[in-house]
């Protein structure tokens, strides 16, 4: 007799281990879909409209007037082929920047045609223009205004072909504990073109990796929205990764400080594929000592 309860006792072990084998399963399904949809909602992205793939120049103005056009005595180049080698200027004074089209040059914005328009002012959305192929609008970084270009028949987005990944990997999904600051608090994030500028940040997330504990810096990004910008470097950089680092979001965490970092939506920055953004680096605190083997790999030869 008690030869069967036992036989009895180890099928129900079975079946109880069969099932949380085939429950783990369908969780590891689950998630692996959503990482997948994650990722063509990413690629999706980066081929859209305002994508960094068919960016295709990044030229500063200086104070007064800067032409334009695809012939090589102007002060801005465009390329060649793709708008008249007179095409207009700019007028840059003060923080306002006034766009004159050359006469005869089609040159619109939202379809309609432009001759004379204010094309910055302060706190106010800049206007795009375009020609063919090509559009671009005014960005201020700190005390410098440039002209960013966008190009939707680029080769790097005619060639791109999608971008390298770790395998996904649900131990990379790490639970962290929201580590409070202040409100008030910033830290300093330097970019690409080395200038530095203070960045709302209210603390910082804890976690640990392999019983090591880390910490990571979190921004603040004051959009209202439910998520905490991280940017982050790990010792894949310059080998596996972006030299410069990855960017992840994080939701905000709930009332006890728990949320999720998800380094399998690890990003890559603008600057992975285009030379004419300008990346926001990781803050020196950011940079781990450990490697980060998830989420995206470095993109092409950048």
């Amino acid at each position: 007799m008690k030869a069967i309860y036992l036989i009895i006792l180890v099928c129900v072990l079975v079946r109880c281990d069969s099932k949380r084998e085939a429950e783990a399963a369908e969780d590891l399904a689950i998630y692996t879909s959503e990482i997948q949809a994650w990722d063509q909602q990413r690629l999706h992205d980066l081929k859209g409209p305002k994508g960094w793939l068919n960016l295709a120049g990044l030229f500063w103005l200086k104070d007064g007037i800067t032409t334009l056009g695809s012939g090589k005595n102007n002060t801005i180049v465009f390329p060649e082929g793709k708008i008249p080698e007179r095409a207009g200027f700019f007028m840059l004074k003060g923080n306002k920047v006034v766009f004159e089209a050359a006469p005869d040059v089609a040159i619109t914005s939202k379809g309609r045609p432009v001759k004379r328009m204010v094309v910055f002012q302060q706190d106010s959305v800049p206007p795009t223009m375009e020609y063919g192929s090509l559009q671009w609008f005014i960005i201020k970084r700190d005390d410098k205004y440039g002209i960013r270009l966008r190009d939707y028949k680029s080769q790097a987005l005619i060639n791109f072909n999608g971008i390298e990944r770790f395998p996904i990997d649900s131990t990379w999904r790490l639970s962290a504990k929201f580590e409070f600051t202040w409100n008030s608090r910033t830290i300093d994030i330097t970019n690409i073109l080395g200038q530095t500028a203070p960045q709302v940040s209210p603390g910082a997330l804890a976690f640990k990796i392999h019983g090591k504990e880390f910490r990571l810096d979190v921004i603040d990004e004051g959009t209202g929205g439910g998520e905490y910008f991280m940017i982050f470097g790990d010792s894949t950089n310059a080998h596996e990764t972006y030299g410069a680092g990855r960017y992840v979001y994080v939701k905000k965490p709930d009332a006890d400080g728990n949320t999720i970092i998800d380094f399998n939506k690890a990003y890559n920055p603008p600057c992975a594929f285009t030379s004419f953004a300008t990346c926001p680096l990781p803050p020196k605190q950011n940079i781990l000592d450990i490697a980060i083997t998830a989420g995206e790999k470095n993109y092409s030869d950048h």
